[in-house]
């Protein structure tokens, strides 16, 4: 019997899942890893533990399945998405910590930008926004800050990538410095226009172009493993950043169908077919993942805290000791007892875009428990969740039949139920919940003939579980009211 494996690499922890033919999980490995905080709103990783953390997963998942790598028919990559490591190209070593995507300390940098008038050629090249949320000007700020960096960087010593592209190479012994189209239209580059680097957009961000790795398409075999033992040969075949990833997995390929994956952020997708297109409402325009090697598109929206308020409240409050305790602390009461939190602890993504807003709770008074406050936690996912879909329809101007939904936050039953209250839309949870993991299995499989075809992997799709929305309209609209004045107490709070 053959399998495919995916590493997925995502903020918090690495993992590595083993997907059979019928796309069911044989085994998977799970190793969280350390986050560093080295000054407010700064977040770093360690490159070598990501690398380390992620192989250790893989060799894991295979051993507990007992499975050989002449049993894996190809290996898919997804990967958290703008996080940034620059390394030598002669010794793989990196010359910073990782930047990761929540980091925020080039936000005066992305002011500067603006106030230069270049954010809209930006927007159109890319599709994106001018904020620290992606891999620019984290690149920018390494080279500036490490000493000697930029010289080296301008003679080709170094080498640049997104966490894929740092996996790549040292899965591959440095002899494949790659990304795909998906990883690149996250770093403020590449223009999805014409699905190349830019030369523009180098000079505005100073990136010197021997940096970059060179850009594949999400479905194709880059390259064998040649560097673990209990991988070797195994034909990497797939790579997509985690969202895109998860569209894939969750079979949203039509224009129009969209999905939102609960992870350390929420980030809600809805394909929007192979014609570029602008969002008049601060969405993202992003790459979608396809097996066809054509530029397909998605509409976007990030928030940029969802399960991470959830950690928050394990590891800052100690109000829970895991964070599968947090729904059964959430259902102690009926409801949040008028408390609204609203995790703005790196500032504020779509629809908003608001770097400075800082984390506000209200509603606070005597008989507030712990109970309140971890269901108000819950509860700020979905309404962040709300406010982005709210901003998808008004582009496409159709309303969601359903919004399908996947990552470890939505087996959470309560979580999901609010959340199709709040929307009042069914919510449609699949099977699998890992669905990021799946798709980037599925982009592999399909490279290399595992799978015949995207019709074979939508006849699998069976056994979602179905959310229907019970709150009534006013009650969904008072809710909504006092969420969104919690919101502007938080972007005021830093003025």
């Amino acid at each position: 019997m053959s399998y495919v494996l995916a590493l997925d690499q995502g903020t918090t922890s690495s993992r590595a899942i083993l997907f059979n033919e019928g796309g069911g999980i044989v085994a998977s490995s799970q190793h969280e890893f350390e986050q560093f905080y080295p000054q407010q709103g700064w977040v770093e990783h360690d490159p070598m533990e990501i690398l380390t953390s992620q192989l250790s997963c893989a060799v894991e998942a295979l051993g507990k399945a007992s499975v050989r790598p002449r049993d894996v028919a190809a290996i898919g990559i997804t990967n958290q998405r703008e996080t940034v490591i620059v390394w030598e190209r002669a010794t793989g070593k990196p010359i910073h910590p990782a930047i990761v995507w929540q980091d925020r300390r080039t936000a005066s940098v992305c002011d500067a930008l603006k106030q230069s008038g270049v954010e809209d050629d930006v927007s159109n090249r890319t599709g994106l926004v001018l904020d620290p949320y992606f891999s620019a000007t984290k690149v920018a700020w390494i080279l500036d800050n490490v000493e000697g960096a930029r010289a080296r960087a301008d003679r080709g010593e170094l080498a640049f990538g997104t966490v894929d592209s740092w996996l790549i190479w040292h899965l591959t012994s440095g002899s494949r410095h790659v990304t795909d189209v998906t990883n690149a239209s996250r770093t403020l580059l590449f223009n999805i226009v014409t699905g190349q680097w830019d030369p523009e957009l180098l000079r505005i961000f100073r990136i010197p172009a021997s940096m970059l790795p060179e850009v594949v398409w999400s479905s194709q075999k880059v390259g064998e493993v040649t560097t673990t033992l209990g991988l070797s040969g195994v034909e990497i075949a797939g790579i997509a950043g985690d969202q895109q990833a998860a569209l894939f997995g969750q079979l949203c390929w039509g224009a129009g169908e969209a999905k939102n994956t609960y992870g350390t952020g929420c980030f809600l997708l809805q394909n929007i077919g192979t014609t570029f297109a602008r969002s008049k409402h601060r969405l993202i325009t992003t790459v979608a993942a396809s097996p066809l090697r054509r530029l397909e598109y998605a509409f976007e929206g990030s928030v940029f805290i969802g399960g991470a308020v959830v950690q928050w409240l394990r590891d800052n409050l100690k109000l829970i000791e895991a964070s599968s305790d947090v729904e059964k602390l959430a259902a102690s009461v009926p409801d949040s007892g008028g408390v609204v939190l609203v995790p703005a602890f790196v500032g504020l993504g779509a629809p908003h875009w608001d770097p400075h807003a800082s984390g506000t709770m209200i509603g606070l008074g005597r008989g507030t428990k712990p109970g309140h406050i971890a269901r108000a936690a819950l509860e700020s996912i979905a309404f962040q969740v709300a406010d982005v879909l709210q901003a998808v329809q008004s582009e496409t101007g159709t309303p969601l039949g359903a919004l399908r939904v996947d990552g470890g936050a939505a087996v959470n039953n309560l979580l999901m139920q609010f959340q199709a209250d709040i929307l009042g839309v069914p919510v449609v949870r699949p099977q699998v919940t890992e669905t990021t993991a799946l798709g980037a299995a599925y982009l592999a499989g399909l490279a290399t003939g595992f799978w015949a075809g995207p019709e074979e992997l939508r006849a699998r799709r069976q056994n979602d579980v179905r959310f229907e929305p019970k709150m009534d309209q006013a009650q969904r609209s008072e809710r909504r009211a006092l969420w969104h004045r919690a919101v502007e107490r938080s972007k005021k709070w830093s003025e």
